[in-house]
């Protein structure tokens, strides 16, 4: 098994200033004895409040009867909750009429990159002539899929090996966008019989199906799976070191009145972090997961934030190629090359970054990806993967050709055309301070062959 870390000096997406913890409250319900039932919360009396949004006093009303919850049931609830999570809710949060723009919606040629990418992977895996599927997971308005399969249909061999395409998205508002854009506006995705998916066929003719979770896709021989700004918007747990061991940073209302904590892009924070008095469930548990965590139990005011979900998600990929001995996988998201994320959790709000903990279910929340984690994870899922990258996003396309990609197209465009696609392409690519080049990192898994990297982790094209 091999692990290809690359350290170098890091420079973070901008974020929001350290979470103020607010004192502890006495009313958290977790007890510090495993074995013994959680005591009753004491109720905590409202007082007449205005609330941003209807998912703010649902939130605020179940921590009165609950007491504070963890930071990842409150992500949770703020992107994916019926009662108006954001992605549930959002019709359209994508590029520059929504809250942000993502890089395939910056240029095609981000798109076609990846593509190249998986075209490079199939032959230096002999040229599989069946059974290869594309799985994407959190496809956002499909837009990525679309540049992926139009490069990769100019490989005939291989766009005649695809025999499904898998899409795991939650949103049915976003489901619709992505099959229209893929499959045509005049086609509707069918729900299976059993009620378990919805499935078309795109206008490439493959067959495509849509799953609200990895574990429900069907394992296939070839599958090569794309997550790009995928892992950013799972859940994290947040846990403090303290002379009595780890303990959970929890979610609770700012009381009316009460000194809030720091403005940022013009929201005042409804909520803040507590930290609890006793040690959860998850405190017990989740900082004994990595030697990394464990290295900084004994350094009081250490913080380190723990994604279950990532790691579950890392592992079903990491088993999926490994039992398989074929298919591969591309992450690319944001986040430290090989340090624990700390009080990376942020808000984003019409391109504008604002309080993770104001509007709920009308932000966008997010937190940094921990690479290492997901590194680790793949590796003690199968034997049988290796783990290349993280590298940073503007050295793998440079490495993939983008520029000279861009000269081509370049040249046939007229002169404002023309310099659309080279501020895309340097937009994407450039490495300079906080540019997308630098922030963004993207790590492959791959079947173990001996160490040999990939394209655009410094390997060649067989």
């Amino acid at each position: 098994m091999r692990m290809r870390l690359l350290r170098h000096t890091l420079t973070r997406r901008p974020t929001t200033p350290p979470l103020r913890l607010t004192a502890p409250l006495p009313r958290c319900s977790y007890s510090s004895d495993a074995s013994a039932p959680p005591p009753a919360p004491t109720p905590i009396s409202l007082s007449p409040r205005a609330f941003s949004t209807p998912l703010a006093k649902q939130l605020t009303q179940a921590i009165a009867t609950t007491g504070p919850i963890p930071l990842a049931a409150y992500m949770r609830a703020c992107l994916t909750s019926s009662s108006g999570g954001y992605y549930t809710t959002h019709s359209d949060p994508f590029g520059r009429r929504g809250d942000f723009i993502t890089s395939p919606e910056i240029s095609q040629l981000f798109g076609e990159m990846l593509g190249l990418w998986v075209v490079t992977e199939w032959l230096s895996q002999g040229k599989r002539s069946s059974g290869v599927s594309l799985i994407e997971l959190g496809p956002g308005r499909g837009t990525l899929m679309d540049d992926v399969l139009r490069t990769i249909s100019s490989f005939q061999p291989l766009r005649s090996a695809i025999e499904h395409i898998y899409l795991v998205e939650a949103s049915p508002t976003l489901r619709a966008t992505q099959a229209r854009l893929l499959c045509g506006a005049d086609v509707s995705p069918q729900e299976l019989p059993d009620k378990s998916a919805f499935t078309a066929k795109t206008k490439y003719g493959i067959p495509v199906t849509w799953y609200t979770e990895l574990s429900s896709v069907p394992k296939t021989p070839s599958p090569f799976i794309l997550a790009h700004e995928f892992f950013d918007a799972l859940p994290i747990h947040a846990f403090e070191a303290t002379n009595e061991g780890w303990r959970e940073l929890l979610v609770t209302p700012v009381a009316p009145g009460e000194a809030k904590p720091a403005v940022i892009g013009g929201t005042a924070p409804e909520f803040a972090l507590t930290r609890s008095k006793i040690a959860t469930p998850h405190a017990r548990l989740l900082p004994e997961l990595s030697d990394r965590y464990k290295a900084l139990k004994n350094r009081p005011g250490s913080i380190i934030e723990v994604s279950p979900e990532s790691l579950t998600v890392m592992e079903d990929i990491a088993k999926r190629i490994g039992e398989q001995k074929a298919g591969a996988s591309l992450v690319v998201d944001y986040g430290p090359l090989d340090t624990v994320p700390v009080n990376s959790l942020r808000g984003i709000k019409s391109h504008r970054m604002v309080s993770p903990f104001s509007s709920p279910g009308e932000v966008d929340v997010s937190a940094d990806v921990d690479f290492y984690a997901l590194a680790e994870r793949a590796l003690l899922a199968s034997e049988d993967v290796e783990v290349h990258g993280p590298v940073e996003q503007g050295a793998f396309l440079s490495m993939m050709g983008i520029r000279e990609r861009m000269q081509r197209l370049a040249s046939g465009l007229d002169e404002e055309k023309s310099k659309d696609l080279r501020r895309g392409v340097e937009r994407l690519a450039e490495r300079g301070g906080g540019a997308m080049g630098k922030v963004y990192k993207v790590m492959s898994v791959v079947p173990e062959r001996g160490g040999a990297r990939p394209v655009g982790f410094g390997g060649q094209v067989v």
